[in-house]
Formats: structure tokens, C-alpha cells, sequence
């Protein structure tokens, strides 16, 4: 049974286990040393403060986790926000990503976020480190890359490829609305029992 919820804190340490894979075995993540269990608790802390951090769970175990954070971080660049997404490398390949994805994109539809990003490493030609499955899966999410930066990144002795994806996914207007914090979301969805609640 999968089931999709809020990560909390006491995650941090599971979590954590699965971005060091990717550090330590792939370009997909381009940190050279994975960040202390301390550190890491204080970057989701720091997002949470703002933005969904969620996990997807099969059984009770924790096989991956989404969340949104800044774009940039500034005032004007508040309908905008970059996605991050790691599995488990052997929960791949069904349809987990997918999932969390979608629960992700509709939490930050109900804040009035209008612009989601994803920055991604890409090979000049596909390694054992890094292939084209990330770009692959955001397009079939409906990304579209709007920017690539070449031979910027170094890693395992090689150089990649970064590109910019964009997925648009709420209305552009004269007198835009403020994006809604997600805990301020949640809170009033606790209050209100809101139909727009994620």
C-alpha cells in the first residue's frame, strides 16, 4: 500500500539515506560529500518553513520524497519555485515519482504558485553516473527545457551538462495574488475544511 503524507523532522534520518546514493554513485546529484545528519535536518526545516516536504511511504517504509523550495529567492520570484524529487533506487520505475509529483504540484497550485522548475544534470553522452532518465521523466511530466548551461558541472572526473526545465501551471494575471505559505495552507484547510486543500 503507498501512501503519500507531510514529512516531519524524525524523517530527516531515512532521507537522508536515500540523497547519499545518489551523491555518492551518480552526477544526478552534483554535492561531492553528503551533508551531515544536522545540516540536512536544517535545510528541510528551512523549507518546511514554507513549502510542502513530502514522502511516499509502501508499507510504512519511507521509499522517497518530493519538496518545492525557492526560485531564486526573491520577492518578485514568489510564483516561481525549483522541485526536488529522490527515490529509493529500488523503488524505481513504478510510478512512485509520478505520484509524489503530482501530490506535490497540486499543493503548490492551491498556494497560487505558477512557475515550477527543475534544474538537472544531463550527459554530453550517458555514463554510469548520469543518463537522460531525470529530463525524461519531467518532460513526461509536462516539463519543457527552457535553458542548458554546458560542461558546467565536475564530477567523478567528467563534465556535465545542467539544464533548466519549466512546467507552467496556474494563471498569469495583471494583479497576481500572494503565493499562501503551505503551513498556512494546511492551517486553514484544518480550520476551514477547505475543498481547495491539498
Amino acid at each position: 500500500m503507498l501512501t503519500i503524507r507531510d514529512a516531519s523532522l524524525q524523517d530527516a534520518g531515512r532521507l537522508l539515506q536515500i540523497f547519499e546514493h545518489y551523491i555518492k554513485n551518480t552526477a544526478i546529484a552534483f554535492e561531492y560529500e553528503p551533508p551531515s545528519l544536522d545540516e540536512f535536518t536544517e535545510r528541510m526545516r528551512q523549507i518546511m518553513r514554507r513549502y510542502p516536504y513530502l514522502v511516499i511511504e509502501e508499507d510504512g517504509e519511507i521509499k522517497g520524497y518530493a519538496c518545492a523550495h525557492a526560485f531564486v529567492g526573491r520577492a518578485a520570484y514568489d510564483w516561481s519555485c525549483e522541485l526536488t524529487i529522490y527515490l529509493d533506487p529500488h523503488a524505481q520505475k513504478r510510478g512512485m515519482g509520478r505520484m509524489l509529483y503530482e501530490a506535490l504540484e497540486k499543493a503548490l497550485c492551491d498556494m497560487g504558485v505558477l512557475n515550477l522548475y527543475a534544474c538537472i544534470g544531463y550527459p554530453e553522452r550517458e555514463d554510469e553516473y548520469l543518463t537522460a532518465n531525470s529530463a525524461d521523466f519531467h518532460r513526461h511530466s509536462g516539463f519543457v527545457t527552457v535553458g542548458e548551461f554546458r560542461r558546467c558541472g565536475y564530477k567523478f572526473g567528467r563534465w556535465y551538462h545542467m539544464i533548466w526545465m519549466e512546467k507552467v501551471i496556474g494563471e498569469h494575471k495583471p494583479d497576481q495574488p500572494p503565493v499562501i505559505p503551505y503551513p498556512a495552507l494546511k492551517k486553514t484547510c484544518a480550520n476551514l475544511d477547505s475543498a481547495i486543500c491539498p
